[in-house]
């Protein structure tokens, strides 16, 4: 049933009547529901890690919204976790871990349970694969080593990265271990997930858009070519998304050397240059922008006719440049799924 999901069919290149639709962090704070399982469940981490709840969340905004794709709800940050990182969610700070700066920590840090540790997760997939109606794709995803590692090495969020750029500067050597042992574990825990039920994945790079262009290929083409070739392996036919964020002009390269099947598109990018540079070598997905979707009305629906318009030629899944934001009105949501499931290319 997998070939016949429109979802599938557009990140593999196939024509449509319609364009499939989700949205990146399409279960979350804006959603009442979410909010009382969430407080249900206590940490945020506690949430990731039930799969009862986990599975329940994911697909809330399947009943509201009838996404063509459902993702797993959990978090980049349970690799670092599953390899020793201490690592707790702090209200108003976000993710806080111990960071692995040197050599000596990242030596502490270790694969031997990372299977065991994440097989809550596993079976999250497994119920969702169950549990979506039969239309609906399951996307498994993970974090791209750099952005991972900016995490892993300042033990926090940073703006630009520094403290993590830096060490890739300074400390070349065991920063690729740091590198190289995200790459193994995160194609490890991607696999896994196909192996539950993942139809597609998406690779999240959040922070490649800070890297200078040879740094962008050593710390975000070449360990995402990777990972990919390393699902190939085991899985050659399971679509695979990257989302380098804020790449520009470098997303060119990053689709020729990685052959991923689709790009996710970020809020700054033209959807003119994408349908004309873009499109022709893969899949496109995105890109309307999240505070549009909070703001709604008259901007909302022309922003989303703009979006289809420039696309509907090519290979296009509609989606955000980035997440949706907590104070997004569900109605508006309501408001663009209504849109794109009655537009006809």
């Amino acid at each position: 049933m997998t070939d016949n999901k429109l979802f599938i069919k557009t990140l593999r290149g196939e024509k449509t009547d319609r364009v499939p639709f989700w949205f990146m962090r399409q279960a979350g704070r804006y959603l009442p529901e979410y909010m009382k399982l969430r407080k249900e469940a206590g940490s945020f981490l506690d949430l990731c890690y039930n799969s009862d709840f986990a599975t329940e969340v994911t697909l809330q905004p399947i009943r509201r919204f009838n996404m063509d794709a459902a993702i797993l709800f959990s978090d980049i940050l349970v690799i670092p976790h599953a390899l020793g990182q201490d690592l707790a969610f702090k209200q108003g700070e976000g993710p806080v871990l111990t960071p692995v700066d040197n050599l000596e920590k990242l030596e502490a840090l270790s694969t031997s349970k990372l299977h065991d540790h994440l097989s809550p997760v596993y079976k999250t997939v497994s119920n969702l694969s169950k549990a979506l109606p039969d239309h609906v794709a399951l996307i498994g995803f993970a974090g791209a080593p750099w952005t991972v590692a900016t995490y892993m090495v300042n033990g926090k969020g940073s703006k630009d990265q520094a403290e993590t750029r830096l060490m890739a500067y300074q400390d070349r050597e065991t920063f690729s271990k740091l590198i190289d042992l995200l790459v193994s574990s995160t194609s490890e825990y991607l696999i896994e997930q196909v192996n539950n039920g993942a139809e597609a994945l998406q690779i999240f790079d959040s922070w490649s858009g800070t890297l200078p262009a040879d740094e962008f290929i050593k710390w975000c083409v070449e360990p995402v070519q990777k990972i990919v070739e390393n699902i190939r392996t085991v899985h050659p036919d399971v679509p695979i998304i990257g989302f380098p964020k804020g790449a520009g002009a470098k997303i060119k390269n990053f689709i020729k050397k990685t052959k991923v099947n689709a790009v996710s598109i970020d809020t700054s990018t033209s959807c003119t240059w994408v349908r004309d540079v873009v499109q022709p070598l893969c899949t496109v997905q995105g890109n309307l922008d999240p505070l549009l979707l909070v703001s709604g009305g008259k901007p909302l629906e022309n922003a989303v006719y703009n979006i289809l318009d420039h696309l509907k030629d090519g290979s296009h899944v509609f989606n955000l440049g980035h997440g949706i934001i907590p104070q997004t009105p569900p109605e508006n949501v309501k408001m663009v799924s209504d849109i794109i499931l009655n537009y006809r290319r």
